[in-house]
């Protein structure tokens, strides 16, 4: 680790292929910096408790933080900013944002809302002006679509994001939420017509959801995309019995998220399904063979060990759950392990991939007729024992 750093989150990572840039193996996530989406069953934390995480993660090695411009209405763009700027330390940190959601679309004031939100050209150029505001920044490290609103053209897209690359109020591109080919499909215009191409995919992601395994995860590693991925602990609900009863006794529960079709948010019950315990029981045979204290870092660890370049956000309502997840960078799993973890839910590839088989090797029908040796792919990092 770094000598001026307590954990391995000072153990520093180039962000992709074509970004060196370098950041912590974890991600701070700052969703739950305010009180603005109670409502929707997101936490809440105040700016003093908000600080506290903030200077935990950076005191870690910490220098990679997550946000939206949509985030607790904008005020966790807000707190990252107050205290940077207190702290001193802006330009030591990677900050991440996005735009897409409305910009303040809480706001009852602003009557017409139609040009505030999307990925057209306006909507970027409002989004991001407001989001350095916010952030007290003359630029932002990685500025993000949030999603693909299934209507603006990738030349419009990759045309004004490159426009504030080149004026320097944005250095990388990345993108979430979005179909694989959209983004490789963004990704040959902007190389193709000298312009910057997005150089990290965010998307959700854990042992409860592996959806990403069908065509976002081949589509990074060929084409050199790191990943951020969001919600790898299921929402929180990698939790123990044990803890499980804990929360119903002291009434803390846990978040009642949910997403459905289109996007729209939805409550459900805070407890575990079945396959949730599960899961959760073979994550502690697994942290038990390997000295964790904590399943939820056995869960980041797995998702570490999925891909080359990944970067899991980490949250947490407190100090010491974010210092659980770092348990995380400790953690190798083998390959016999990974199996394992990936036997205990039932995962359909779908078509056409239980057709051809998965990335990296050939296709059965192929190898019936002759034997090949694939060429390794690039393996993931692998926790360091220093």
């Amino acid at each position: 680790m770094s000598p001026t750093t307590t954990t391995k989150l000072g153990r520093y990572r180039q962000l992709a292929p074509r970004a060196a840039i370098h950041v912590s193996p974890l991600a701070l996530g700052a969703l739950s910096f305010g009180d603005k989406h109670v409502g929707m069953g997101v936490p809440a934390m105040d700016k003093e408790s908000a600080f506290k995480l903030l200077d935990a993660f950076f005191d870690a090695g910490g220098n990679h933080i997550d946000t939206a411009n949509s985030y607790q209405d904008g005020n966790s763009e807000r707190v990252i900013g107050e205290w940077a700027e207190a702290r001193g330390c802006r330009d030591q940190l990677v900050v991440a944002t996005k735009y897409t959601f409305p910009l303040d679309g809480a706001d009852d004031t602003i009557k017409r809302k139609e040009l505030i939100l999307g990925n057209n050209v306006k909507s970027m150029r409002l989004s991001l002006e407001a989001s350095l505001l916010k952030l007290r920044t003359t630029y932002i490290d990685i500025f993000y679509v949030h999603f693909w609103d299934l209507h603006t053209s990738v030349e419009e897209i990759m045309d004004g994001l490159h426009n504030f690359v080149v004026a320097g109020r944005v250095l990388y591109l990345g993108i979430s939420d979005s179909p694989a080919w959209f983004v490789v499909k963004a990704n040959e215009y902007a190389k193709a017509n000298g312009k910057t191409p997005f150089v990290i995919f965010q998307g959700a992601y854990s042992v409860l959801q592996r959806d990403l395994e069908r065509e976002i995860i081949p589509m990074c590693k060929h084409e050199g995309i790191a990943l951020a991925l969001f919600r790898v602990v299921g929402g929180g609900r990698i939790r123990s019995d044990a803890e499980e009863e804990r929360r119903r006794v002291t009434g803390e529960k846990g978040r009642a998220i949910q997403y459905k079709a289109g996007g729209v948010i939805a409550h459900g019950p805070w407890e575990r399904t079945e396959s949730e315990k599960t899961m959760c029981t073979a994550l502690e045979v697994v942290a038990e063979q390997v000295g964790a204290k904590h399943i939820a870092a056995v869960a980041i660890a797995y998702a570490l060990h999925k891909a080359p370049f990944v970067y899991p956000i980490v949250g947490g309502r407190n100090v010491e759950q974010l210092m659980a997840n770092i348990e995380a960078l400790d953690i190798t799993l083998t390959e016999e392990q990974m199996a394992y973890i990936d036997a205990i839910l039932p995962f359909e590839p779908g078509f056409p991939n239980n057709f051809i088989g998965e990335y990296g090797g050939y296709p059965a029908i192929l190898a019936r007729y002759s034997s090949f040796d694939s060429q390794p792919l690039l393996r993931p990092v692998v926790p360091a024992s220093k």
